[in-house]
């Protein structure tokens, strides 16, 4: 059965993660974790950003459940590692984390940024 996510479609989405890459700035990432008491340097968010690109696929439509039953059409946009994977939530305007379950993928509280919402793992 094919899942249509809402107005957004592929194309959106990967303008969405091109001007999040194209803003991402490893060093003043690590300055700014490094004032909260985080040792990450930015040869880590150079890493993250690198595994993130290599992991990127096109966005493809997907049913995503939510806590109390929800469910939600979203989009995948990472390959993930079978069991974790980057979502958009085209309702909410930005991108979650989903874990894998005999269920199908569901969210798991993590959202944001997607290059942020895939070094979470």
């Amino acid at each position: 059965m094919a899942v249509r996510a809402g107005a957004i479609g592929p194309r959106a989405i990967k303008a969405i993660i091109a001007g999040e890459i194209a803003a991402y700035d490893p060093v003043a990432e690590a300055r700014r974790t490094s004032r909260t008491g985080s040792a990450a340097t930015a040869s880590w968010y150079e890493r993250t950003l690198a595994d993130f690109e290599a992991d990127l696929i096109e966005p493809a439509p997907v049913m995503v459940g939510f806590s109390g039953g929800l469910e939600q059409r979203c989009w995948s946009v990472t390959r993930g590692d079978e069991r974790y994977h980057v979502v958009y939530m085209p309702k909410a305007g930005y991108f979650a984390l989903a874990v894998a379950t005999v269920f199908g993928p569901v969210d798991i509280g993590v959202h944001g940024r997607a290059i942020d919402v895939f070094g979470a793992v």
